[in-house]
């Protein structure tokens, strides 16, 4: 077994001329597991994913800041989803990665389809936590999307823990209080652009080219994308399972970290197909 405790390499990558901060876990001596491609929900900064070391023991592991959001700097002008996944590939590149399993939760779940359109050829499986189509989903609880916009979710954590059940449909527990530790206040502009790449945009109408096994987790009391999208996500992919993780909102990968690693590392190593398919 690795070593739970790993820390990944942080670093500042030029990828044409973007500057993007980056972290990356080194697979550990003798595995030979894919490596993992990370992307992360909106204005969420790398600090939030250092529990992933511990999630994927066994294998590299690479995420990044998009501009504007943790210490990348903010782009000059806005940016699409497409862009921004020529530059998760041009990272990959620079990391020695040939082929990756891809991850996407929320936001970061949308330019995971992206990415795994883009460079299907290069994406093994694909992993898609409290997402949806895109424009075209189901919305959530105005109360929820209401404090989604709030930035004092950023900045003031007394605030973000007496709302953390309203915005995100879990409890404030204790795995809630770290995730609210790390949190880093984006750039304004650069929060912007992340709704600005987000708004249009849809994977329906290339969906059914992503012929990779797919796994969708959603929670059913996610107030923020409900159960509904992750529904017609497993729909629409034409090799997918459908997990629901249960009593857990749309911060499952955090709140009950332990069992979606399980859901996901099982997923990761087994064969795939729509006969597998669980609920």
């Amino acid at each position: 077994m690795a070593s739970e405790h790993r820390t990944p390499e942080i670093t500042i990558q030029d990828v044409d001329g973007v500057m993007l901060r980056t972290a990356h876990w080194s697979a550990p001596a003798g595995s030979n597991a894919a490596p993992l491609l990370f992307f992360n929900g909106i204005g969420a900064n790398i600090e939030l994913t250092l529990g992933l070391g511990r999630m994927f023991p066994d294998r590299a592991i690479l995420t990044f800041d998009v501009p504007g959001v943790g210490l990348s700097p903010v782009t000059q002008w806005p940016y699409r989803h497409w862009m921004a996944a020529r530059w998760a590939r041009k990272l990959i590149d620079l990391h020695g990665m040939d082929s990756v399993d891809v991850m996407g939760v929320s936001w970061g779940g949308a330019l995971a389809q992206q990415f795994a359109f883009q460079y299907r050829g290069r994406v093994n499986r694909l992993v898609l936590c409290a997402t949806s189509s895109g424009m075209t989903m189901i919305p959530g609880r105005p109360a929820s999307l209401s404090r989604m916009v709030d930035t004092r979710r950023y900045t003031d954590p007394e605030f973000m823990r007496e709302n953390f059940a309203t915005l995100y449909g879990d409890m404030a527990d204790e795995s809630a209080g770290s995730h609210i530790e790390n949190l880093m206040p984006p750039d304004p502009k650069g929060y912007i652009y992340q709704l600005l790449a987000f708004a249009g945009w849809s994977s329906l109408p290339f969906i059914r080219f992503l012929k990779m096994p797919a796994l969708v987790m959603m929670g059913d009391k996610d107030s923020i994308v409900p159960l509904v999208n992750g529904q017609i996500l497993n729909w629409a992919l034409p090799d997918s399972r459908l997990h629901v993780v249960e009593d857990a909102g749309h911060l499952f990968i955090v709140t009950r970290a332990q069992e979606t690693a399980d859901v996901i590392n099982t997923f990761l190593g087994s064969t795939g197909g729509k006969a597998a398919k669980a609920a």
